[in-house]
């Protein structure tokens, strides 16, 4: 049974870290939609490539409000931060159990 447990927990820790980089792919690519770099840039399009695709659903589902701000990724961190202080922490605490 340690075996999952060791399996579990090694989940857990890759899926931890795998948000955490997101999390910060994510506020990179926010803090950048305030200049305007060049669309051409290798890595403005690694990062648009890697958050569109999640930024539009939720861009389309907000409507935008009004408000003329972009909310999607502080939703996106909000999602992320869940992510982490639930499913990860549980995956944890279940391969503790099977030790």
């Amino acid at each position: 049974m340690f075996v999952a447990g060791n399996f579990l927990s090694a989940v857990a820790n890759v899926l931890d870290i795998v948000l955490e980089f997101y999390k910060w792919v994510v506020i990179i690519a926010a803090l950048l939609s305030w200049v305007n770099p060049d669309p051409y840039n290798p890595i403005v399009q690694f990062l648009r490539k890697g958050t569109e695709p999640v930024f539009y659903p939720i861009r389309r589902a907000m409507g935008g409000y009004g408000l003329g701000i972009d909310l999607s990724p502080l939703v996106v961190i909000v999602v992320i931060i869940f992510l982490q202080s639930f499913l990860v922490t549980s995956l944890r605490q279940a391969a503790m159990q099977m030790h």
